[in-house]
């Protein structure tokens, strides 16, 4: 019988919130054969062709934009995780993840800075993403003799 082993809630935290789109944080606590974790790398991998079709578009391509939002999807959920994990309290953490070992979760400082810092940017990309959105959808929508008034 093998130990179990110990899984890190600040470790966690910060692979969802750096390699989240990834899938980074589901393979460390789920292994490989995690379905959820090769999710989020195929909406990364959508998005990015999605941002590329938009680049080469002007931002004008359809497929460009359902696509680009699967990429969203996978980095908006990654940083919600890194948030969900890193306000998780430590017992319950290890009552999850950590049930046959013995040394108990203690995290600091570290796992509340990239809940911060997890809030901060996927606030700031989540309402650019808007603007731009926004901007785009009436940019096309309004007549050209109603801008130029």
């Amino acid at each position: 019988m093998t130990a179990a082993v110990h899984k890190s809630k600040t470790l966690t935290a910060g692979l969802a919130f750096l390699l989240g789109p990834l899938g980074a944080h589901r393979f460390y606590l789920y292994g490989l054969r995690d379905g959820f974790g090769w999710a989020h790398l195929a909406g990364s991998a959508m998005g990015v062709a999605g941002w590329g079709l938009l680049v080469t578009s002007e931002l004008q391509s359809i497929p460009g934009w359902v696509l680009t939002i699967c990429g969203a999807v996978s980095l908006f959920s990654a940083f919600l995780a890194a948030i969900v994990y890193g306000l998780r309290p430590d017992a319950r953490w290890d009552a999850q993840f950590n049930p046959g070992t013995t040394h108990p979760t203690r995290s600091g400082w570290t796992a509340v800075i990239i809940v911060i810092c997890a809030l901060f940017i996927g606030a700031m990309l989540m309402m650019s993403g808007l603007a731009i959105g926004f901007q785009t959808y009436f940019e096309a929508t309004m007549p050209a003799n109603r801008l130029s008034q």
